[in-house]
């Protein structure tokens, strides 16, 4: 830890996150503090995977009991309720919410506390916006029907909320992701996540994940395209498990062959 940002840019989510894994595993220590993701290269808001990178996580993950990059990338995003409503927004909503008390009873452990989207849609039943993503895609919509510019200050959700999350606790789990922020520039949009910290083993991939689905949802309903997930990590860190666990090594051989592979051929279309 030197204080100075490392800066990891790619236009494939997965060679991204292999990236920050073998920065760790390569170096001392096992954290990266700070840390700066920058995914581009999306198709019509999707982002591109390596599957073999993401199938070998998933191996490591499930033979060490953690979930698997689909179940933590639906806390940011359900994309399983999104295709169930339709397309529609506020049937999706809904559709969440009804759904929401069964969602935190299949993990009370890690879900006791709540879930990133909850807080997206549901911070607080007392306050007037509390449908943060609605506000936002409402409020944009209408400054643009109108043609007039919209507050980009009001482009924001929090997920942190002093209120519930300030607690005298050595481990707390939940929220590690802060808050988001949403740039419209022209015809596309970027997303901006903060992070206070992130498991790079456990979490990482999920979360570019889900923030990419949510962007890529911002944008459709703001009639945008998606084009930037840009990630800010105070800490990203290895936390539960050694560099040495049997489970990293075939996951790091893959990342690995997989990023000289990208790199070969990049390197062979630009020569």
């Amino acid at each position: 830890m030197n204080n100075l940002p490392l800066l990891i840019t790619s236009d494939n989510l997965s060679l991204a996150w292999a990236q920050a894994f073998l920065h760790i595993i390569d170096h001392s220590g096992k954290e990266i503090a700070p840390l700066v993701v920058s995914i581009g290269g999306f198709a019509d808001g999707f982002p591109n995977e390596d599957q073999s990178i993401k199938g070998a996580l998933d191996r490591s993950l499930e033979g060490s009991g953690h979930q698997k990059v689909e179940t933590v990338a639906n806390t940011i995003f359900p994309e399983s309720i999104w295709k169930l409503s339709g397309g529609d927004r506020n049937e999706f909503y809904r559709m969440y919410l009804k759904t929401l008390p069964r969602l935190k009873a299949l993990d009370k452990t890690r879900n006791r506390r709540g879930l990133y989207f909850e807080r997206l849609i549901a911070f607080d039943e007392k306050a007037q916006n509390s449908n943060q993503l609605e506000h936002i895609i409402s409020a944009y919509t209408s400054a643009h029907q109108a043609h007039r510019g919209v507050r980009r200050t009001m482009l924001q959700a929090s997920v942190f909320d002093p209120r519930r999350d300030h607690l005298n606790v050595p481990r707390l789990g939940f929220p590690c992701l802060q808050h988001i922020t949403l740039v419209p520039n022209s015809a596309d949009l970027s997303l901006n996540a903060v992070y206070a910290t992130q498991q790079i083993f456990e979490k990482a991939y999920g979360n570019y994940l889900g923030l990419c689905r949510l962007g890529r949802f911002m944008a459709r309903e703001m009639d945008l395209t998606f084009s930037c997930l840009n990630c800010f990590i105070g800490v990203e860190k290895l936390d539960n498990v050694k560099k040495r666990h049997p489970a990293l090594k075939p996951l790091s051989k893959i990342a690995r062959a997989r990023l000289v592979a990208y790199t070969s051929n990049l390197t062979h279309l630009n020569s």
